[in-house]
């Protein structure tokens, strides 16, 4: 770890096999847990807790205080997890006095210029792709995918397993097991490939694909869509996880495509 052109705070608590590359700076209060790579000209600033074996590449800052009015100062941290990468220029932000944390899980990719916000919670195996930018309190749930230049409003919540097309905006929550896409944001389907990839069989993709058949083919409203649900489709645990994602919804989730439907 010794390198002579970095600046490690002695208040920073570094494992001693993490390589430092030149002109990186770690600020007091910072956790840096085995296996860890820094590249050069990376920024590492108070409330850091990195995990074991993350690569962090050039020009990322890690835990700077939030972009919002109103912080003031609260002891706040950013938390990320194990085998995460975190390509060149990601920003993170720490949390404010409304979670204290900002989270990233494990074994996540936040490829180049990705945002992450105060009080955002990334679970793990997420994919966000170049220069993504996630606005504050936003959940994206494990093994999600969310395209390049995609812009996610406030408290959003993207549901597991699904994935969101390069370009789109997102305003409005993104139900597990879903692809989304077109302006405004709106379901083109299951996310089936995806599925497959890791483990779901034909059967439970198929009994998704029926649930959201209901939810956004047929012409219900979300209501009376969870209503026929409850009462007509089989309990699984993927049926639950939609139910459980659409009760909590606080934003609404997206709508049904339509290309008849106005803009």
């Amino acid at each position: 770890m010794n390198q002579p052109l970095a600046y490690v705070s002695p208040q920073a608590k570094v494992a001693a096999n993490v390589v430092i590359e030149p002109f990186v700076s770690i600020d007091k209060n910072v956790i840096i847990e085995e296996g860890t790579w820094i590249g050069s000209n990376v920024t590492i600033m108070e409330g850091a807790r990195i995990g074991k074996n993350c690569k962090i590449f050039p020009g990322a800052v890690i835990s700077a205080i939030p972009q919002d009015l109103k912080f003031a100062g609260e002891d706040t941290i950013v938390k990320i997890g194990n085998n995460v990468t975190i390509r060149e220029f990601v920003t993170i932000n720490r949390g404010t006095k409304a979670s204290y944390e900002t989270v990233v899980g494990d074994n996540t990719l936040l490829m180049a210029y990705v945002h992450v916000a105060h009080d955002c919670i990334i679970g793990n195996n997420v994919i966000l792709a170049n220069a993504a930018m996630l606005a504050g309190h936003v959940i994206v749930d494990d093994w999600a995918i969310v395209g390049g230049l995609v812009p996610i409003h406030q408290f959003c919540h993207v549901g597991t397993h699904s994935i969101i097309a390069g370009g789109s905006g997102v305003g409005k929550d993104v139900p597990p097991y879903t692809k989304a896409a077109r302006d405004p944001l709106s379901y083109v389907g299951v996310n089936s490939i995806g599925l497959r990839r890791r483990g779901f069989s034909t059967d439970v993709i198929n009994k998704i694909q029926e649930i959201y058949r209901i939810i956004f083919i047929k012409g219900y409203n979300v209501s009376q869509a969870v209503e026929i649900i409850e009462a007509k489709v089989e309990a699984t645990p993927e049926r639950d996880e939609i139910l459980s994602f659409i009760a909590n919804s606080s934003r609404g989730i997206m709508k049904g495509y339509s290309k008849f439907r106005e803009k």
